[in-house]
């Protein structure tokens, strides 16, 4: 076998431009399908973070009535509509894809909320103790809420760093005193978001679920929110899954938890925004584009295989009268078989790995020239050498035969 690849790339090299020449097809076909691909891929991999995010994995589970519009963050519970309390978390948890889980209720547009002159106009958020780890939330400064904030249905809250800005103009907020609804609230933390990474807004719907406010973010312990709204209000569940790819049954499966033990009107149910699904649906738009163009990308591969076997037929001529001197020593059929089908192999081999480098170059070059996404796929580069040396063998069969039935002396005969 060694031998035989050896004398391949003799070969090869004794004939370099027939070489370059008969490898050119597999080349150019090799390269647009890592370039198609690791396009694709990299299309795909933009969809999923721009409409999910990074690191979050989180998936909002939120009442919505069956016929009509009903926002939750501004409306009553309906009658027959339970809340979660913090016993039932361990069901929640026993769920297939669930590695944690919140219970929290809000307004997306805070009303009368001061500090001295400045008006807040952001939103607010009733959370529990799980909330912040949840939501990818970290503690900038200050402190975070502790088990007598929720006991004691103390009146403090946090804010995020866009609060500072507008709410604070950049003062020390630390024990800073906000009025909300007429009721004194301290700030005695301050945290942001461990991730800048976020989805992306395509519709008013997705603003006001996953676009938040720019003008900043309230939180207090959700004990405390009777304080001040006096009424009820139906949670919102955020569920952390384990990984991006169990968003989906995550969501689903508690969503179906509370639809079977809190909803007891047939009027609402709890769905889950499932945007994993969104990003399924807009891959496969992309994919089924792409997809035609890996076809035609095909076809230059046949062609480079019919150019390898063409090449391969000139070779088995030339070197007849060498074919017929080894046939004449005792050299087997499967020996004369075995080395054409290693050169032919070897040639697409070659052929593949140029094709391949080609492919990531052009990839890399579209990525930074027209801006369109690329990630390399390994497993595509390793399966496009493999394929290549298939073609190698596939269309080198029948010169290989050819070779290996030719009459010794016949051959050494022939001029």
């Amino acid at each position: 076998m060694f031998e035989n690849i050896r004398l391949s790339f003799r070969g090869i090299w004794n004939h370099k431009l027939r070489s370059v020449l008969t490898m050119l097809g597999i080349i150019i076909g090799i390269a647009a399908i890592i370039t198609i691909v690791s396009t694709i891929k990299g299309t795909n991999d933009q969809i999923k973070q721009n409409l999910i995010g990074s690191g979050t994995n989180v998936v909002t589970v939120q009442l919505s009535a069956k016929n009509g519009y009903y926002d939750p963050g501004y409306s009553e519970t309906p009658d027959g509509i339970m809340n979660p309390s913090e016993n039932d978390r361990e069901t929640f948890l026993a769920l297939d894809g669930v590695s944690d889980v919140s219970f929290y209720v809000y307004r997306q547009n805070a009303d009368s909320v001061y500090y001295q002159n400045s008006v807040f106009s952001g939103q607010i958020y009733g959370i529990d103790s799980h909330y912040l780890s949840v939501n990818g939330y970290r503690l900038s400064y200050g402190r975070g809420f502790v088990d007598g904030d929720y006991a004691g249905h103390r009146k403090v809250l946090l804010i995020d760093t866009d609060t500072v800005t507008t709410l604070f103009a950049g003062e020390y907020p630390i024990g800073c005193i906000v009025e909300m609804q007429g009721e004194p609230f301290t700030v005695v933390g301050v945290v942001e978001k461990t991730s800048d990474a976020s989805p992306s807004i395509n519709s008013i719907s997705d603003y006001w679920m996953y676009g938040g406010n720019s003008n900043g973010t309230i939180f207090i312990p959700d004990a405390s929110w009777s304080v001040l709204y006096r009424f009820d209000e139906p949670c919102t569940l955020a569920v952390r899954a384990a990984s991006t790819d169990d968003m989906a049954g995550a969501g689903s499966g508690a969503a179906s938890v509370m639809n079977e033990s809190f909803v007891m009107n047939s009027e609402y149910e709890y769905k889950a925004n499932d945007l994993l699904q969104q990003a399924s649906e807009l891959q496969s738009l992309s994919n089924s584009t792409n997809t035609q163009l890996l076809w035609i990308a095909g076809i230059s591969l046949l062609v480079g295989g019919i150019g390898v076997m063409n090449i391969m037929l000139v070779s088995v001529t030339e070197r007849t009268r060498e074919i017929g001197l080894k046939k004449a020593l005792g050299a087997k059929r499967r020996v004369i078989l075995w080395q054409f089908l290693t050169e032919a192999a070897v040639l697409t081999s070659l052929g593949g790995l140029l094709g391949v480098g080609a492919g990531i170059g052009l990839a890399k070059l579209l990525s930074g020239v027209v801006g369109t996404p690329a990630s390399i796929s390994v497993p595509a580069c390793l399966i496009a050498v493999v394929f290549s040396m298939v073609i190698g063998v596939v269309f080198g069969l029948i010169p290989a035969f050819k070779a290996s039935k030719l009459n010794p002396i016949e051959a050494l005969r022939r001029e």
